[in-house]
């Protein structure tokens, strides 16, 4: 008997992200064996990811399981994962908005959606969040395009726009866009030394947003800058806003991110960003382990424009906003466009939260586990299930 199992996988990358992509049936329908296969595919945990597809690095320790969709207003379900690198964990308690720019791509390639063209409409049921967005992708000949003048800072080149919106994922995490009907709350963090204004947003993915110089930071850091002391304090925001929605600490959200006014900085590349270019700043920490995100998440993105388009919020008092609605992000790897327009409030109506991305097709074949693996998991692998697994075991 072979003492390996071949799990059929393509891998792509979406913005600044990339991910494996499993079909649901290719996987047990037991969790714990699932996230087992998964963790093994990812080579985690190790810091190297060696005996993996991982990349050891949180923006390609990423995962897509895809499926034939469980309502009747999408097109497919999609499940994201976070895999962890040092721990055998798989998180899904967020989506990825990079990797949702894929999702469209792969859809109309695997069949789910008939390609239309110019631009086919593929309506994606993220499990995670269980809300709906759409993603508009290019199509020529019958095929998604690749080639194209949008350009994505932290992606060399540039690629065809891929467009996503998110206007209906509004309270997907709490049941409220505002999750506290407030645009501000104050928050006790002992570990920053302060009582700190937040606003939290339920959009895409549940954010909580902070002034930077409250966290002792600028809003220009890049890995280099960005200290230890820096990703403590984002971390008891973290917490604190947590505690404040009765949501578990330990859990991925909601996403600190502090934010600041424009100004101009060197990239994580090398390039340079000029005072004039940015809407406002923005730096985000998260992941396991934490860190510094390199780029910026487009579902972040989203819930930024979202953010700074209310009147009151932190992001709202830094930003400086185009009439039409676009928001321009500063983030460690240069810029990012994202458009927002809320009507009313409150309640607030969200009617366009959007961002535009790139994605392709870089591999496709089969990936090997080892048939261990495949027998009864053990306690020591730590799945966390969260919304949507339960979608995955009837597919």
């Amino acid at each position: 008997m072979r003492e390996q199992q071949p799990i059929r996988c393509v891998i792509m990358r979406g913005g600044t992200s990339r991910a494996l992509f499993l079909r649901a049936n290719d996987l047990p329908a037991d969790p714990r064996a699932r996230d087992a296969v998964i963790l093994a595919l990812f080579g985690s945990p190790d810091p190297r990811q060696i005996d993996g597809l991982g990349g050891a690095d949180i923006l390609t320790s990423k995962l897509a399981i895809i499926g034939p969709p469980t309502r009747p207003d999408a097109d497919l379900d999609y499940t994201f994962g976070q895999v962890s690198i040092r721990e055998p964990v798989v998180d899904y308690d967020i989506n990825c908005g990079n990797i949702s720019a894929a999702v469209g791509v792969y859809a109309i390639e695997e069949g789910f959606v008939r390609a239309a063209e110019p631009l086919t409409s593929v309506r994606v049921h993220n499990t995670n969040t269980g809300k709906v967005f759409v993603a508009y992708v290019p199509v020529r000949d019958g095929v998604p395009k690749i080639e194209g003048d949008c350009i994505v800072d932290g992606v060399p080149g540039s690629g065809a726009e891929i467009l996503l919106d998110y206007a209906g994922t509004a309270g997907a995490a709490t049941g409220r866009l505002l999750p506290t009907g407030r645009e501000r709350d104050r928050l006790d963090a002992p570990r920053v030394g302060r009582t700190l204004e937040v606003s939290i947003i339920d959009l895409a993915n549940l954010c909580v947003f902070v002034a930077a110089p409250d966290v002792g930071m600028t809003g220009t850091e890049g890995p280099a800058e960005f200290s230890a002391g820096h990703l403590e304090s984002m971390m008891a925001v973290k917490e604190a806003a947590a505690d404040l929605l009765g949501l578990p600490r330990d859990g991925l959200v909601p996403l600190p991110v502090a934010v600041a006014p424009p100004a101009g900085y060197r990239t994580y590349a090398g390039g340079e960003v000029a005072p004039g270019e940015a809407s406002l700043l923005a730096r985000l920490a998260g992941g396991r382990p934490p860190m510094l995100h390199k780029a910026f998440p487009g579902t972040a993105a989203a819930a930024t424009a979202v953010a700074a388009s209310i009147s009151g919020t932190v992001p709202a008092a830094v930003a400086r906003l185009r009439p039409d609605g676009r928001i321009t992000i500063g983030h460690p790897s240069g810029l990012m466009v994202a458009q927002a327009r809320v009507s009313g409030g409150p309640p607030y109506v969200v009617e366009r939260a959007g961002y535009s991305r790139t994605a392709r097709r870089i591999m496709e074949g089969y990936a090997f586990v080892r048939r261990a693996v495949l027998a009864p998991p053990t306690e020591e692998w730590g799945a966390r299930p969260r919304r949507g697994m339960a979608s995955l075991r009837s597919q």
